[in-house]
């Protein structure tokens, strides 16, 4: 063999060896694939029900939805005679000249607090509110009756750093139960025969707390009107006068109660006063945590019912705790038009 073939074959050798070495030393590369989940504010993501705390003003961000741009707050300040809420809302679309403000409460229930005045595209608004623990939801609809995902909506509350959200729970406070009645069904046997089989169904009995409308639409609006009240049981003998004035704008009406000679309530007791719409749905006033040797006092609110009757009754001071949604304890006051 000659030595130029050997060279060559030796360089051939060579080069093999390096390419083995290369092939050997090349890394192996790994992909991952990483999948970030996000912490939401609640389950199914439409409620952002919340306590708010007793004597801090907390602002809370109004989310647009459908309304690209848009921007909402709420200033709500929670005190012990009731909450008061501040609305602003701006770069509106010009489709949304309707803004209804609703709160929700923790049994899913809507209460309309008022309607939002929009001018070029910006809107304000101030109510108040007995309740507690809500979320604001802003509708161009102005008779909601219910909330859910296909309900249409402008705004939705967020939850303000620092709380949590309430799931939504049943009505407290209610004053329904349910009653077992027997009965008897008829039912075909194998052996062509009818056997009789008791059964059970539910039977719902509530309290009465029905009232008589004041009439709202045909009193004067911007001027209050005054009321007498008759008192039983705990209140008896006391007085009270009530000023009721429908605002000259939106459907708001405000009630004023201011109590003279006022009896001690029953220990472990509220006095709530309850405006009752002609549909037999409740809105608490407010409440009196009544103290020896107190005998004045005043509930200052406002209803957005179209008519309204008015209703006083004793509560359980655990229940008044909370959200009470509908009257459960003692009726003692009927409120009736000066003759």
């Amino acid at each position: 063999m000659s030595k130029r073939l050997i060279r060559v074959l030796g360089t051939a050798l060579l080069l093999s060896a390096l390419a083995a070495v290369a092939v050997a030393q090349t890394p192996t590369t790994t992909v991952t694939t990483t999948t970030k989940t996000q912490a939401i504010q609640n389950s199914d993501g439409t409620y952002t029900i919340v306590e708010y705390p007793v004597g801090k003003e907390t602002v809370v961000t109004l989310n647009p939805v459908g309304l690209s741009g848009a921007t909402g707050t709420a200033t709500i300040l929670r005190r012990a005679d009731g909450t008061t809420i501040r609305v602003n809302l701006a770069r509106l679309p010009t489709e949304a000249t309707a803004v209804n403000v609703y709160a929700v409460d923790p049994a899913g229930a809507v209460t309309l607090l008022g309607p939002v005045t929009v001018t070029n595209g910006a809107g304000t608004f101030m109510s108040s509110t007995p309740l507690t623990r809500f979320m604001l939801v802003a509708s161009p609809d102005a008779s909601l009756s219910a909330y859910n995902d296909s309900t249409p909506i402008y705004f939705r509350s967020a939850v303000p750093s620092g709380l949590t959200v309430i799931p939504l729970t049943n009505a407290v406070g209610e004053p329904v139960a349910a009653v077992a009645a027997a009965t008897t069904a008829v039912v075909p046997t194998t052996t062509g025969e009818a056997a009789v089989v008791p059964t059970t169904d539910a039977v719902v009995v509530t309290s009465d707390y029905s009232t008589s409308m004041l009439g709202i639409p045909t009193f004067k609006r911007g001027d209050d009107t005054k009321l007498k009240i008759n008192f039983s049981g705990a209140m008896e003998g006391a007085r009270a006068n009530v000023f009721i004035e429908p605002h000259k704008h939106g459907k708001m009406t405000e009630v004023r109660m201011r109590f003279h000679d006022l009896k001690e309530a029953p220990k472990g007791t509220a006095y709530i006063l309850w405006a009752v719409s002609p549909d037999n749905q409740f809105t608490q006033l407010g409440q009196i945590v009544n103290v020896k040797g107190r005998n004045e006092a005043e509930i200052k609110s406002e209803v957005a019912y179209d008519d309204f009757g008015l209703l006083l009754t004793t509560e359980d001071l655990g229940l008044t705790k909370g959200t009470i949604l509908r009257p459960a304890g003692q009726r003692v006051g009927v409120i009736q038009l000066v003759p």
